[in-house]
């Protein structure tokens, strides 16, 4: 089995290097964005949120890519949980990306998928935490645009769509802390 496993990985390695050759297979994305929320939170609607990540990205075949990161992203309610609070979701993400060009000019579409390792703080107004889920599994989808401005550096806008459930204390009881959004964001890319 150990060699079976060590020649699947060899010609995986081979036939990376050879369809990734020309480019730059490492790249640098930051990405602000706009957080919509598709369900209550606590009881309560949660309002616009923003955020941002980076995220390192390695192509290691033609238009496959894998990818990690890191990310935070804020909503405000009136009235989460019993009170005032702000929700933030912090944490990592990781996954892989598709990217094609769209016929043959500099413009690619790209489709990501994959999971996210993050936790739900509650923060009230004097910016305490007032209360952790712990880290946890959730998944994300994502699809969009790469303009490229130049050899180095890409334009992505896209859209994202989030989910995580955890379960949260609050007070002397656990509530269900379930948080899904879309974020509509711009990544700015540098490969290197």
């Amino acid at each position: 089995m150990k060699r079976i496993i060590t020649l699947l990985m060899g010609m995986a390695l081979f036939v990376s290097v050879q369809t990734a050759g020309a480019q730059s297979p490492l790249s640098l994305e930051i990405r602000p964005g706009v957080d919509f929320a598709t369900q209550k939170m606590g009881g309560s609607d949660l309002g616009t949120g923003f955020g941002i990540g980076a995220v390192l990205d390695y192509r290691f075949m033609l238009h496959l890519s894998v990818y990690g990161g890191w990310g935070w992203h804020r909503f405000t309610s009136d009235d989460s949980f019993g009170g005032d609070f702000d929700i933030e979701e912090t944490g990592y993400t990781f996954g892989l990306q598709f990217l094609h060009p769209i016929g043959t000019s500099q413009t690619n579409y790209f489709i990501r998928a994959g999971g996210i390792y993050n936790h739900i703080e509650l923060e009230n107004s004097d910016g305490d935490i007032t209360a952790d889920s712990g880290h946890g599994l959730g998944w994300q989808v994502e699809g969009g645009l790469a303009f490229a401005l130049s050899d180095k550096w890409q334009l992505k806008p896209g859209v994202r769509y989030r989910s995580l459930s955890r379960e949260i204390e609050v007070g002397d009881s656990n509530a269900d802390a379930d948080l899904s959004y879309v974020e509509v964001g711009v990544g700015f890319v540098r490969a290197f």
